[in-house]
């Protein structure tokens, strides 16, 4: 696996992004040479800015970001499938914050496929020292000090990732991602309104079950145990891509039909 960095000029380290963590981040996913849902995370992209009042140039159109994607990446390293995690960050140049000129920086992992399962299961546990908010701001993905506390705490506890409650004690989300619960034939979800991310990747995968009725989609208010009760639990986090759960505290999950599931979704494409 290879990783390339990119970025919009020479790095100014008085930037905001190094600063402040001044800055909103959204992936984008090429597979088989090609971008996909590069729509849906653009329009994510520029919710995203327009959150962080982030003043969003003319320029940044949808075939600005197909071009520069495709001339960069999958024609200049001949990428064929990766997923590209991309910064738009504040400079320090505008009379006020508002004006101020936007930068960007992007980096490239190769994958072998963006849609693959990773082989190995990850092993999960909540943590309970902190929590995450419920704002309009914690459904995207800006600077973030609970994920690094989560991903030291999982480090340190031999765990490959953490679950964060919200103010209310219901499940929000993990360090990497979102969390998806299968119990009979429905996929359960938090809702954004609970602390979890928007993700273009999650919400093409579960409109993609509902729309061919192949389970039950329920953005739901989940309590902790709900983890437990569950049959089986997938992660998807946009920046690392898709994981199953194997154990939370003492509980072990199977998972053959999320990846009868993730095997159809994928054959869509």
């Amino acid at each position: 696996m290879k990783n390339y960095t990119f970025n919009s000029g020479a790095v100014d380290h008085a930037n905001r992004a190094f600063t402040m963590g001044d800055a909103v981040k959204v992936s984008f996913f090429i597979r088989n040479s090609k971008l996909i849902l590069d729509e849906e995370c653009y329009f994510f992209l520029m919710a995203s800015m327009r959150k962080m009042r982030l003043n969003i140039p003319l320029s940044y159109t949808l075939e600005f970001f197909q071009n520069l994607f495709t001339s960069e990446i999958i024609q200049g390293k001949s990428i064929e499938n990766g997923i590209i995690n991309f910064l738009a960050y504040r400079n320090n140049d505008g009379i006020t914050l508002s004006k101020s000129t936007v930068s960007y920086f992007f980096e490239v992992n190769e994958v072998d496929d963006v849609l693959n399962i990773h082989q190995r299961s990850l092993e999960l546990d909540l943590i309970k020292e902190i929590n995450v908010n419920t704002n309009l701001l914690s459904n995207i993905r800006v600077h973030s000090p609970e994920n690094i506390y989560g991903s030291i705490y999982a480090q340190e506890n031999d765990l490959d990732d953490v679950i964060f409650l919200n103010p209310n004690k219901r499940i929000a989300r993990t360090a990497m991602g979102n969390l998806l619960l299968l119990e009979d034939n429905t996929v359960k979800t938090p809702k954004h309104t609970e602390g979890a991310y928007i993700s273009p990747l999650l919400e093409n995968f579960v409109t993609f079950l509902d729309k061919n009725k192949l389970a039950a989609i329920q953005e739901s208010e989940m309590i902790a145990f709900e983890s437990q009760k569950a049959e089986e639990i997938l992660l998807i986090s946009d920046e690392k891509g898709i994981f199953f759960v194997g154990k939370i505290r003492n509980k072990t999950f199977a998972n053959a039909r999320f990846h009868d599931l993730v095997q159809k979704w994928k054959e869509s494409f």
